[in-house]
């Protein structure tokens, strides 16, 4: 009987470890709203680098990508409620969500950049930017950058995307946004850009803006983090990583932040 309980113990101990993901597919979390990052076609297909990346990692480990499009501010939650495996979507790693989720290495960094209107004289400082109204997307590294070094000092607007805050900037809602630099420079080469500027230096600090974009899984999930870092490794070595990259962007991902 001691056996039977036994066994019936280690049985219950490797289905919920399991549970997390299948040899057959992965359920991977994106936003679907950070071009070219990731998007939704008029279509209603997911695309962009992350997915990219996501669909070579799983050729790699020999499994399916399942894609769940899920909203930013609660993608995180969604993950730690194993409405999928993993989150593949731009997130960058920092030390206060290695409190909730494990990360893989990074699979790219870019820094953050202020935009604002052409002749404003606004400067970055705290001084520069007292009393100023500065939009960011809510939920994001960005926004706890402005909240660690402007909190009292800058009236703090989240948006629940960058095209929002644009938006807003364009119509003169907004004194100047802080966003990703990448995406901020492709935006300025619009039309209705043309009277806005990046301010500022870069903004790299680790502290806030973390270690560049990783894959996050649930702290349990060790094995698959593994594998994913491994099949990382792997589409880096053999130039995948880089000719995904090449379809989007003119420089390397790997290096841009550094």
């Amino acid at each position: 009987m001691r056996k039977v309980f036994f066994w019936l113990a280690v049985v219950l101990v490797i289905s919920a470890a399991g549970v997390a993901w299948s040899a057959e597919s992965l359920r991977i979390a994106n936003e679907g709203a950070y071009p070219p990052f990731n998007s939704i076609t008029a279509g209603g297909e997911l695309v962009g680098f992350d997915v990219d990346i996501a669909k070579a990692l799983c050729e790699k480990m020999g499994v399916a990508p399942e894609f769940v499009v899920q909203d930013w501010n609660g993608i995180i939650t969604g993950l730690l409620a194993k409405k999928y495996e993993c989150i593949i979507s731009s997130m960058s790693i920092t030390d206060e969500r290695k409190k909730k989720v494990a990360f893989t290495d990074p699979y790219y960094q870019v820094p953050a950049r202020f935009i604002t209107l052409k002749g404003s004289g606004l400067e970055t400082t705290r001084e520069g930017l007292k009393g100023k109204r500065v939009g960011v997307q809510r939920a994001t590294t960005y926004a706890n950058y402005l909240e660690g070094e402007y909190k009292g000092v800058i009236d703090i607007i989240y948006y629940d995307t960058i095209d929002d805050h644009n938006m807003d900037l364009a119509n003169g809602r907004l004194d100047a946004v802080l966003g990703q630099a990448y995406l901020m420079g492709k935006w300025m080469e619009k039309p209705e850009a043309k009277d806005f500027v990046i301010v500022g230096d870069p903004v790299n600090d680790v502290k806030y803006i973390g270690y560049g974009a990783g894959i996050a899984v649930r702290l349990e999930d060790e094995e698959l983090r593994n594998r994913l870092d491994q099949a990382l490794d792997e589409i880096i070595a053999d130039g995948t990583h880089k000719r995904i990259a090449a379809k989007y962007f003119d420089f390397d991902l790997l290096d841009y932040g550094k």
